[in-house]
């Protein structure tokens, strides 16, 4: 068996959340939101931030929330087609704050990322595709 790409990561966040993951993965980084109509009617327990055609973060709303654990979790690491400047400027306007900058080993090779935190304590490296 061969794996071809990540698919998608499912991450929970707190049951009244879902209006500060918005405004941080829709209108912050800027990602489309799939599938609320869904998650609204009830049809599925989640709904999906569309990171490329082919990858999302599921985002499930929960009672039981607990905030991830450095121990449990580190990060999740997103390809960005945008330059490093690209990526930090956009960051800027939205007012996301820059946690700190690399240029990590990956699947792809080494690039320049810059790693953000969301409101829910998730870890996200943003990984520059183009010099």
């Amino acid at each position: 068996m061969n794996g071809t790409a990540i698919d998608h990561v499912k991450l929970q966040i707190p049951a009244d959340g879902i209006e500060t993951a918005l405004a941080f993965y829709r209108d912050g980084l800027g990602f489309e939101i799939d599938g609320m109509d869904l998650y609204e009617s009830g049809e599925k327990p989640f709904f999906s931030v569309r990171l490329a055609p082919g990858a999302v973060i599921h985002l499930e709303p929960s009672d039981d929330f607990a905030a991830p654990s450095r121990t449990a979790y580190d990060h999740v690491a997103v390809r960005v087609d945008d330059t490093i400047e690209g990526v930090e400027a956009a960051l800027d306007d939205a007012g996301i704050e820059i946690d700190r900058r690399l240029d990590p080993l990956g699947a792809t090779g080494v690039a320049p990322a810059v790693y953000v935190t969301d409101p829910f304590g998730y870890r996200i490296e943003l990984k520059a595709e183009r010099a």
